[in-house]
């Protein structure tokens, strides 16, 4: 066989080989949905949201839902999570081996919380999004001290405000209070009957100021 036709049957080769990988991946990337999504929650200093990442790989919503879940079978026995908060994702460590991160970059332990601040965070994580009085009323106590020392430490956010009478403050969980207690979402939470624990944590505490106000022990 002739050179020309050797250098025929390879460009024919070629252009065949080339149609086909544009057939199977037209956006022209080399890589599929669910390595190109991965890539981006890795540069991702921060939650984005789902819709952000479909319109950023120009893919639809379902698309990218659907390529999520294929990550979280992936990583099950890895070193990485994905974290969700509502609508939101991002990449975090593995709880499993939070001590081992934190050996690795000298990291000071996390402060301690308080009965206080964990009563507080237990009644906004199974209620959010919530405010001060109907905490204050789940406690029996005077919730103010509390809930700015956990808005300092980042573990909740104010989110809005109430239509009704004084318009307080609507408050809800950060992804700081999820990367705290190593979960995902807070789907994670155990089931638990709120008013009963807090009930018996408060059997022997009078109405009036909290006695523990503040977050950090």
């Amino acid at each position: 066989m002739s050179d020309s036709n050797h250098s025929s049957s390879d460009a024919e080769i070629a252009a065949d080989y080339s149609t086909q990988e544009k057939e199977a991946n037209p956006k022209g990337s080399a890589l599929d949905l669910t390595a190109r999504i991965e890539a981006l929650l890795f540069v991702s200093p921060e939650l984005i949201s789902i819709a952000q990442i479909a319109n950023a790989l120009n893919s639809s919503v379902r698309e990218v839902e659907k390529s999520l879940e294929d990550l979280d079978r992936l990583f099950v026995n890895r070193g990485i999570r994905l974290q969700r908060a509502s609508r939101n994702v991002q990449l975090i460590t593995a709880p499993e081996i939070s001590e081992d991160v934190q050996r690795f970059l000298d990291l000071e332990e996390t402060s301690r919380l308080s009965r206080a601040a964990l009563e507080v965070l237990a009644i906004i994580a199974y209620q959010e999004p919530v405010t001060r009085p109907q905490i204050d009323a789940v406690r029996g106590v005077n919730s103010d001290s509390v809930i700015r020392t956990l808005l300092r430490h980042g573990l909740i956010d104010e989110v809005g405000r109430t239509d009704g009478p004084g318009r307080p403050f609507i408050y809800a969980t950060t992804s700081d209070f999820l990367n705290h207690f190593g979960l995902a979402s807070t789907a994670e939470l155990p089931p638990l009957n709120l008013e009963s624990e807090v009930g018996e944590l408060d059997v022997n505490r009078s109405p009036g100021a909290d006695p523990e106000d503040d977050a950090s022990g």
